[in-house]
């Protein structure tokens, strides 16, 4: 059994609404040491897979097909025996 922790964010470059809201809020609570605020999301999967190679062979196509847009999203991934 292996779990996948897998990060996405927006490209660099795209504007990313949610982290500007929030940024702004900070600020607006007095936190004016911060300069920019990016969004993005974690999510952990368990999975069944004979070695660490297939794992990530498995995750990686779960990212490309569905987990991620790699139009304006990227991602990363860390794989651990579980």
């Amino acid at each position: 059994m292996f779990k996948a922790k897998i990060t996405v964010r927006m490209k660099k470059g795209l504007l990313d609404p949610q982290g500007t809201a929030i940024g702004g809020a900070l600020k607006s609570l007095g936190y004016s040491q911060v300069k920019e605020v990016r969004v993005g999301k974690f999510i952990e999967v368990s999975l069944n897979a004979k070695s660490k190679a297939e794992a990530g062979k498995k995750v990686e196509e779960m990212c490309k097909k569905l987990l991620a847009n790699p139009v304006i999203e990227v991602y990363s991934y860390e794989i651990e025996e579980s």
